[in-house]
């Protein structure tokens, strides 16, 4: 390996059975006791053996059954992530735990406390996706007849993170003293209030547990509409993201990197990570193979549904095997406002039909495809890495375990005769391993 290179980071993006909407229905996929820990526990210690920075959770809360498809059709159960990271701490001891967890529909004293314990229980490998929900049906299952407005979800957003930011803060490093003899168990003027009262939140504070190994846990983003990328560029220190062509990848890479000095902060400081969904095979042909027996797996319904959800747009009285009908403007959409717009400009760019696209999209949901032998995923993963479109990738498997035991196995060891990939970890916790500095207490510097 050469000395001195710059690293690419990856995290394994953790979907069971697997990322394509029919994973479920492949013959190689795990689907046997699908919420049980023996499966994440043996997942994570894959990645971690293949020396990723970090392991990831998406979340949301709610059923997906448009019509009526979701449940007789497509994998809708998986465990609470900040549950299951808690128990991944214990089995494992170096790879960096993330997960999601909206701002939508929790209080940020829940999850700055959760968060916290994660750090604590792990030894510094905490990570929090920071996210607005964008679904409808979410809204129901939390007393709203409506789901917020975009704008509004974002104003939130950024609140919650400064509040929670707070919280973790509101306990300096140097707080617990446990003398025994002196009967003092913590310093009181290094444990603060943060009397937090804003637009969204009132929160007076402290936090019931010591400020994490990490200062903070990484904040990771994974908006990337305007509101999302400057949410991103105040707050976020990693951005999941997705892009289908390397100018696009590029052009979102300059402008969120751009905007870091509006808020005093360095390009080093946030990680760009789009999502990769990886069809591996020995042969080009195996991978042809491979991608086509996903392909035919896909339920008509779950298709259309699983579309219509990424556009936030009802297709299923159109038909499947003709364009995209006409589509609102951006502006009246309330969902995932980049996904509508990279989906329906890959349908637009290559003319496909429904079935064509959700086809398309049923494995990567948006997020970048690539397709070949070991060396020629490694190939396309150096380009954008080395081409400013990338910091590192959120590998997607199309399938769980072998989609990552593949990854793994395969492709690791041919980015590290490259060069761009660690070979062993050097640091501890996540910050170190994705090269981020550990925040200064706001209290501390208020002390100063």
């Amino acid at each position: 390996m050469q000395i001195g290179k710059q690293q690419m980071k990856l995290g394994a993006f953790f979907m069971v059975p697997g990322h394509h909407v029919a994973s479920w229905r492949h013959p190689e996929s795990q689907t046997d006791g699908i919420l049980s820990f023996d499966i994440y526990r043996k997942l994570a210690e894959t990645a971690e053996r293949g020396k990723f920075d970090m392991i990831f959770f998406a979340d949301g809360y709610a059923v997906h059954d448009r019509d009526g498809a979701g449940i007789e059709q497509s994998v809708n159960i998986r465990p609470d992530p900040v549950t299951l990271l808690s128990a991944l701490a214990v089995v494992t001891k170096r790879i960096g735990l993330a997960a999601t967890a909206s701002t939508t529909y929790n209080e940020p004293y829940h999850l700055a406390r959760k968060f916290a314990t994660i750090d604590h229980l792990s030894s510094g490998r905490a990570g929090w996706n920071v996210v607005t929900s964008s679904s409808e049906a979410e809204a129901l299952n939390f007393s709203k007849e409506r789901h917020l407005e975009h704008g509004a979800r974002y104003n939130r957003a950024e609140e919650f993170v400064e509040v929670v930011k707070k919280l973790w803060d509101s306990w300096e490093d140097d707080a617990l003293l446990i003398n025994k003899e002196t009967g003092i168990f913590a310093d009181p003027t290094k444990v603060h209030q943060v009397d937090h009262k804003d637009h969204w939140f009132s929160v007076k504070g402290p936090l019931n547990i010591a400020r994490p190994v990490q200062g903070h846990p990484v904040i990771i983003q994974a908006g990337s509409s305007e509101s999302g990328k400057d949410l991103a560029a105040k707050t976020a220190e990693v951005i999941f993201t997705a892009w289908q062509t390397i100018s696009e990848a590029q052009a979102f890479y300059q402008d969120v990197k751009g905007r870091l000095k509006k808020y005093g902060r360095e390009e080093h400081s946030l990680k760009i990570m789009p999502g990769v969904f990886p069809v591996i095979g020995r042969t080009e042909k195996e991978a042809s193979e491979k991608k086509q027996q996903l392909m035919e797996l896909i339920p008509e319904k779950v298709g259309v549904g699983l579309l219509s959800a990424l556009i936030s747009y009802d297709l299923s009285e159109y038909p499947i095997d003709k364009p995209l009908p006409e589509l609102p403007d951006i502006k009246d959409i309330n969902g995932a406002k980049t996904r509508f717009q990279l989906v329906k400009s890959l349908g637009d760019r290559e003319k496909l039909t429904i079935r064509q696209l959700y086809q398309r999209v049923a494995g990567a949901r948006g997020h970048r495809e690539i397709k070949g032998t070991p060396i020629q995923i490694a190939d396309q993963l150096q380009e954008w890495f080395e081409h400013g479109a990338a910091d590192g990738f959120n590998i997607m498997p199309p399938y769980m375990p072998g989609g990552l035991d593949e990854f793994v196995d395969l492709v690791v060891p041919e980015l590290q005769n490259r060069g761009i990939f660690r070979e062993d970890y050097t640091g501890t916790t996540l910050r170190e391993h994705l090269g981020l500095l550990r925040p200064a207490n706001i209290f501390q510097k208020i002390n100063v």
